[in-house]
């Protein structure tokens, strides 16, 4: 049986890679591709790079940057930002990335989940669903970086994404995201126990027990931001990863 992955989401401002917290003000953590180099020594499971600006400007991702990311890394890669077209998903694939992420378009182009999985396969379409929750334990689903907000009910919003074709679904926790104080437990409950495609959750992670915690609340796998580029929280840059080892003792 695989061990339950564990996967560094890492995030894109033009060309440099960085970190925010709630989706808000972040902080530079170095050169992607360099990066890259630092975690296929550390035997990451696959990478997830996620550009936070492409979506707010309104633009489609930088092929340069994605093609020398491609060239570094030596593991399964997925991409999210500013994908708006099967034609762009088309030139991401030939990068050299082996999945797209959906975030924006979930909304603004309904039918693109299903025109990239025809073509390519549902697991090679993840669905991103950022959700916020409000002082009143409110739920809402946004998009474009956590700008729009496009419905109340993310159980609903991952069916639908799920009966579109995506393959696997990333869901954040926009109010969690970088704050170190765990995962939303009832958020990741509730989507895992209404679809049959995987879960990745994301947005809180800040020890090794939340990793575990969010496994037992059934996600698939899980994606981890600041708990990797970070030594501590409110502490320097230093990217890092849990080794195989404690992997399979604490997922075992």
């Amino acid at each position: 049986m695989l061990r339950t992955r564990v996967i560094p989401a890492l995030q894109l401002h033009d060309r440099s890679l960085v970190k925010a917290k709630q989706f808000g003000k972040f902080r530079y953590i170095g050169d992607p591709a360099n990066t890259v180099r630092i975690f296929n020594e550390l035997e990451v499971d696959e990478l997830c790079f996620l550009d936070i600006s492409a979506a707010r400007k309104r633009r489609g991702p930088n092929f340069d940057l994605l093609r020398d990311v491609a060239s570094e890394c030596f593991m399964p890669l997925a991409y999210g930002g500013g994908i708006s077209d099967l034609d762009t998903a088309k030139r991401i694939y030939d990068t050299g990335f082996e999945k797209v992420v959906i975030n924006t378009a979930v909304d603004t182009q309904s039918h693109l989940i299903g025109d990239i999985a025809r073509v390519y396969g549902t697991q090679a379409v993840v669905a991103s669903i950022d959700v916020k929750t409000d002082w009143l334990g409110r739920m809402g689903v946004y998009t474009r970086a956590g700008q729009n907000r496009v419905s109340g009910d993310p159980v609903a919003w991952a069916k639908s994404c799920e009966d579109s074709g995506a393959g696997e679904i990333l869901l954040t926790s926009i109010s969690r995201e970088g704050t170190y104080d765990g995962f939303d437990l009832d958020l990741v409950s509730a989507v895992s126990n209404a679809v049959e495609i995987p879960v990745i959750s994301h947005g809180g992670a800040g020890t090794l027990a939340h990793i575990r915690e969010a496994v037992d609340a059934g996600a698939s796998a899980v994606a981890l931001g600041s708990m990797v580029v970070f030594q501590k929280k409110d502490m320097g840059v230093l990217v890092n990863f849990p080794s195989p080892d404690t992997l399979d003792v604490l997922l075992s």
